[in-house]
């Protein structure tokens, strides 16, 4: 369900996420998680801003520009965000995703709190909970 605000606007959320190589990191996505890119701008310098989806839930993947205060995972020596992906078979997307370069960090497994679920950690050092509810 969409929230709407007083002034009658649909409410979304899209998070932005920010890397060093952002030509390579939606290259990734569109391999990892068969992404479909809705629009992708690069600048002169070669810095790329694209919008994403993954069966519909958007997202932006930003180079990292450290002037406004975006700086990537391996800028920061980790992340401080962990994406959850809610998808019918997250043993053959995280398999997917790591055939295409992700790192295991822990395997797709039954969790006591209803979930099934493992993390992987993507080339740009974003964290990604791959899961289905039980």
């Amino acid at each position: 369900m969409k929230n709407k605000s007083a002034d009658n606007f649909e409410a979304a959320f899209l998070p932005t996420l920010s890397v060093r190589n952002g030509a390579a990191a939606v290259e990734f996505y569109k391999k990892a998680f068969s992404a479909e890119v809705a629009f992708c701008l690069t600048d002169p310098d070669g810095g790329v801003v694209a919008e994403l989806s993954i069966r519909g839930l958007r997202f932006l993947v930003a180079d990292e520009s450290p002037e406004y205060e975006n700086f990537s995972p391996e800028t920061l020596g980790g992340s401080t965000v962990r994406m959850g992906l809610v998808v019918p078979d997250p043993d053959a997307v995280a398999k997917q995703a790591i055939a295409f370069g992700a790192e295991e960090i822990y395997p797709v497994a039954d969790q006591d709190y209803g979930y099934r679920l493992g993390r992987i950690k993507d080339p740009f050092g974003h964290h990604w909970e791959i899961c289905r509810k039980l």
